[in-house]
This record gives structure tokens, C-alpha cells and sequence, in this order.
């Protein structure tokens, strides 16, 4: 099966699916394809579909008794019957389902928006273990059974723990956001600059490019403040609104203010469980429950610190989450008035770079720091990037370590690579030079870093003559900005 010539990126996404859906021999196969919302699920499963004279069926949120009605239906059609299947529960429905490679042939079958069906039908993973036992597969043709959802704690705990499906699925894909760079590509944004701001408002989310925005895209650094205006902000825009919705439309998200609540303090700059508490005046312990079911949904990340095990830091996952509460949210009432927008983004500036574009770029610096850099440019083999804080008895303080690089030397040991520091908005010179020797100092006395972890300067805006003239003599030294970030390196 060739990948559409349309479809962006998705090779390996593409390879896998394509690998299952002709898998050989004679018996049904199962595969689950999950992620969040956006990001071209359907589309790569339709792709899929078609190029294999395959079936899918969308479920929609309704009852199970009209889900039936509906599946009977789009069976039939497939199958080229003149009436409708009429199923009276789900076991007719998935055997009918599974003999539909009559030709010995594999065939693919598709069940997108799966959550929806098993919601209403909570006993259908059970039934479709039960038709996928060896026991029954006399009664089965070679299909290849796709279930596809974006509700991630559903579809995570699917195949996991006494699940019923658990150990029967041959395929687990993951449809991941689109990364920094990569982004960049489908936005066909050339200036690295302005790849970045677009990344920090949007992210890697496919469908905001196309569906969302109409394929309105900046067309260099001085159109950036007008894109956000017209398509961000522009009450008549589908993005709009979106920040709303991808909340509302979490199953498990019951309490929506609650949940936009965490997440507006954590845009506001609370990485950790009691600083969070304290800016929405509860205690620590009353925010376990709403904190892990975001995690479990996607909405944001838990990192353990660099360097101390007893800390951690949430951060969003989705930039647009962020973009709404630090921007959107506070100056609603004024944004849903025709022509406010432009006022609204010049009182806003400050609050982007700090809140938005400034943890955005220190995630992509890590990014980078992890998966694109060059083998030679941290002196040996990667293995965790992260976010720390470092300890100053002396001075009774602590320093913050935007990214920290741990892996092996070259030699095999264990070692703390390098350290780094991100700056967006600041020409970085010696002072920031000073400052990560003077933590690389603190983390050699105890036994983290040593005289070769490098030290790492990301700025958004630039370096100091004396800073380049040090690096280019010293290896050891290493200056990114955002052409390095978005480069061949």
C-alpha cells in the first residue's frame, strides 16, 4: 500500500499500520490505535481503509441500541446487502463483523470513536475477547480488527492490568503530535523564529494547520502579531474556542472548572502540587485526583527534577492550553467583541513571553537536547533530558537548571553530559556563561557533574561577541539558537 501523497510525515505510523492490515494467516487479529484529539487518527485509518477495500464504521455518542441500528447499516452497505443487518445485541454484531474476509484474504475492519460505543455497551471489550479465543476463531475470517479512540485513559487501561482485551492485540499505535520540527515543515514556516512563536501558540497539532485556520499560516516574523490576531484570537475562527473544548470533550473530565483551574495555575508559572494548591486556595492533598486524571488524559505531563528525586514538575502538554489561560482566558469578555483582539494582544506581550514563549522554548531546547542534536555536541550518549534544581548551601538559595543532560560518556559510565540555561528574550553573555560554572561547580562537589559536563547556552535573541569568540576556542561551550534548533544538526 503506497502512503497518500497527501499525508504529511506518518511514515512510521503509516509502515505499521499497513504491516498489520496484511498480516497473514487465517485468523482474526487485533489492533488498538489511540492519542489525543487532532492529531489525524481518522485520517490514517481512513487512508488505510480505502487502499485495503477495508470497512470502517465512526462511532457517535448514542445508545446502544441506535449504535446497533447504525452498525447495521454501514455493515451491510459494505457487504453489498440490500437490507440492513438488524442486531439485537453486540455478540451478533462482532461475529457478523468478524466474517467479513470471506475471500480468505486479510481484510481490515475499523472502529474509530470506540469509547463511544464501549460507554454505552460496557461489556463489548468482553465480547470481542470472546470472539477473538481460539475457540471461536472456526467461526472467523483473517480481519484485521482496528478499534481507534482519543479518550487516553480509556484507551490505556484497554489493554492493560484484567482488562479483557489484555495479551490479545498485535498492534498498540500511539498517534503522536507532530514535534517542533516537524511542525515547522507542515506549516511551511522557513524563518526559525517564527516557527517557534507559532509552536508556543499551537503546538504540533495537525488539524489546527488545515481545519482550524483554513491554512492561514504567518507569513514571516512581521506577520506574526496579525496570524495571531486574525486566527487565534478572532472570535469568528474555530481556534477560538477550541482551548474550551478540548476539556469538554473528555469523558473522564467531570469538573471542567476544577480542571481549568489547575491548568490556568499551572500557565501562570506552578510547576508543583502545593504551588498549584495555593493558587487555587485548596490544599495539596485535595489536588491528587483532578492532577492525575489530566496526566491520564493527556492534558499534562509529570517530569521527575535533574537531579532531586523528591521533586517534580507539571507542565501542559498542549500549547494551546497554555496560550488560552495566560492570554485568552483573563481578557474573554473582551475578546468576544468584534475588534477588541488587537488592544487585547498588545496588553499581552509581556504575559507571552514570560508564560508562554519562555516555557516553550525551554521544552523545545530539551527537545532538541534529546532527540536532534548532534552525537558529538554533548560528548556522549543521551539518555534522559530534563528540567532540575540545584542546591546552593552557601549562598542559601537554589538555582534552576533548564536543561539537563544525563547519559553515558564515551567510555560507558554514567555521567551528567551537560547543563544548559534558555533564554528567549536575553542576549546571553559571560554572566550566564558564569552562572553555569558556578552550578557545575555545586554539582561536582557532589559527586554529579565534573570538569567535562558541557555547558549549554539557548538564546532566542542572541550572543554577546565575547561568548562566541570563548565557544569557538572551547568545545565544551556550546551557543543554540533558533536556526541550530531548526537546522540539519
Amino acid at each position: 500500500m503506497d502512503k497518500p501523497a497527501e499525508m504529511f510525515d506518518r511514515d512510521f505510523e503509516w509502515a505499521e499500520l499497513t504491516r498489520f492490515a496484511t498480516l497473514p494467516g487465517p485468523q482474526a487479529a487485533l489492533g488498538v490505535v489511540s492519542g489525543r484529539r487532532r492529531q489525524g487518527k481518522t485520517f490514517l485509518l481512513d487512508a488505510v481503509t480505502r487502499a485495503a477495500g477495508g470497512f470502517m464504521f465512526t462511532a457517535t455518542e448514542t445508545t446502544e441500541a441506535d449504535s446497533l441500528r447504525e452498525f447495521g447499516e454501514a455493515l451491510a452497505r459494505h457487504r453489498g446487502q440490500p437490507t440492513p443487518f438488524r442486531f439485537a445485541h453486540w455478540d451478533e454484531a462482532v461475529r457478523e463483523l468478524l466474517r467479513i474476509a470471506d475471500t480468505g484474504a486479510p481484510a481490515v475492519a475499523v472502529i474509530d470513536e470506540f469509547p463511544f460505543l464501549a460507554k454505552a455497551s460496557p461489556a463489548l471489550p468482553s465480547v470481542i475477547q470472546r470472539a477473538l479465543d481460539p475457540g471461536a476463531q472456526h467461526t472467523n475470517t483473517p480481519v484485521r480488527l482496528l478499534l481507534c479512540g482519543s479518550a487516553l485513559s480509556f484507551m490505556g487501561k484497554l489493554l492493560s492490568g484484567n482488562a479483557p482485551l489484555r495479551g490479545r492485540a498485535g498492534l498498540e499505535l500511539v498517534v503522536p503530535t507532530l514535534d517542533f520540527r516537524s511542525a515547522a515543515d507542515f506549516w511551511q514556516i522557513t524563518d526559525p523564529r517564527t516557527a517557534l512563536l507559532t509552536n508556543a501558540v499551537v503546538g504540533g497539532t495537525p488539524a489546527y494547520r488545515k481545519e482550524f485556520t483554513q491554512s492561514d499560516a504567518p507569513a514571516g516574523p512581521d506577520d506574526f502579531d496579525d496570524w495571531v490576531v486574525r486566527a487565534v484570537l478572532n472570535p469568528a475562527r474555530p481556534l477560538f474556542r477550541e482551548a474550551r473544548y478540548l476539556l469538554a470533550e473528555e469523558p473522564e473530565l467531570h469538573d471542567i472548572a476544577l480542571y481549568h483551574s489547575v491548568l490556568a495555575a499551572i500557565a501562570a508559572g506552578n510547576a508543583a502540587r502545593g504551588g498549584i494548591a495555593d493558587h487555587l486556595g485548596r490544599k495539596s492533598t485535595d489536588l491528587a485526583h483532578p492532577l492525575s486524571v489530566l496526566q491520564d488524559v493527556g492534558m499534562i505531563t509529570h517530569e521527575a527534577d535533574a537531579f532531586r528525586r523528591n521533586r517534580s514538575a507539571y507542565r501542559i502538554a498542549e500549547p494551546l492550553l497554555t496560550f488560552y489561560h495566560a492570554v485568552m482566558r483573563p481578557a474573554w469578555g473582551d475578546l468576544e467583541r468584534p475588534g477588541r483582539a488587537p488592544a487585547v494582544w498588545r496588553r499581552a506581550q509581556a504575559t507571552f513571553r514570560s508564560k508562554v514563549v519562555g516555557p516553550r522554548f525551554e521544552q523545545i531546547c530539551r527537545e532538541w537536547a534529546r532527540w536532534h542534536a548532534a552525537p558529538d555536541t554533548h560528548g556522549g550518549h543521551v539518555t534522559r533530558v530534563a528540567a532540575g534544581t540545584v542546591n546552593d548551601p552557601a549562598a542559601r538559595t537554589s538555582h534552576e537548571v533548564d536543561v539537563a543532560v544525563h547519559g553515558e560518556s564515551d567510555d560507558g559510565r554514567a555521567a551528567l553530559l551537560a547543563i544548559g540555561e534558555a533564554k528567549w528574550g536575553d542576549v546571553m553573555g559571560l554572566g550566564h556563561l558564569d552562572r553555569l560554572r558556578h552550578i557545575r561547580t555545586l554539582l561536582t562537589r557532589t559527586g554529579t557533574a565534573t570538569a567535562t559536563t558541557r555547558l549549554h547556552c539557548f538564546s532566542g535573541t542572541g550572543f554577546t561577541d565575547e561568548l562566541r569568540r570563548l565557544a569557538q576556542d572551547d568545545p565544551t561551550i556550546q551557543l543554540v539558537d533558533p536556526a541550530r534548533l531548526y537546522g540539519g544538526e
